[in-house]
């Protein structure tokens, strides 16, 4: 795997690399911080990937299967939501937070609503408004001597009863009932 020799402690994201992301955010964690090493997979797409940073710490690792996303989770210290809060992120909610969360890491994200709302409020992810509350937050991570087994009680009790089998099911259901 193309990310074995990137030292820790590693920092990850995996999507896709658009609008939404919050590049100039990125770009001053890795300044600031050149020891953290920021693992980048997913396509660059709608935004110029010259205007992406460049910094020796960023390691761009292009698309994936999906199938392989947890073996690359595993090797992270701290996951990133990095957005940008703009008019396309106004109203999404990225399936990427439960899925970094089943895979026992931990999360720090830019306060997204449906983020905040549901995990900020649990207490399962870091929400952080600026850079400096963003590093904050990410080195209150890399610091905290993790408890595993709590953190993976609390965050059980949050995606209790979430899965794309029980969002399929609702919404064939919320359709059938207009038809």
């Amino acid at each position: 795997m193309d990310q074995v020799a990137i030292a820790h402690p590693r920092l990850g994201f995996f999507g896709v690399i658009d609008e939404r992301f919050d590049v100039a955010l990125v770009s001053e964690v890795a300044r600031q911080r050149p020891e953290w090493q920021i693992v980048l997979i997913g396509p660059v797409v709608k935004i110029d990937p010259a205007a992406l940073p460049r910094y020796p710490n960023i390691h761009y690792l292009g698309c994936k299967d999906y199938s392989q996303l947890p073996a690359y989770l595993a090797g992270w210290d701290v996951a990133l939501m990095p957005f940008a809060l703009n008019e396309s992120t106004r109203f999404i909610s990225p399936t990427k937070t439960p899925e970094y969360l089943a895979g026992g890491c931990p999360v720090v994200s830019s306060p997204i609503v449906d983020v905040v709302r549901v995990y900020g409020h649990a207490g399962v992810v870091a929400i952080a408004s600026s850079i400096d509350e963003f590093i904050a937050a990410i080195q209150g991570n890399l610091d905290r001597s993790h408890d595993s087994a709590a953190f993976t009680r609390r965050v059980d009790a949050v995606l209790d009863g979430m899965s794309w089998d029980k969002t399929c099911a609702v919404m064939k259901e919320q359709i059938e009932c207009l038809r």
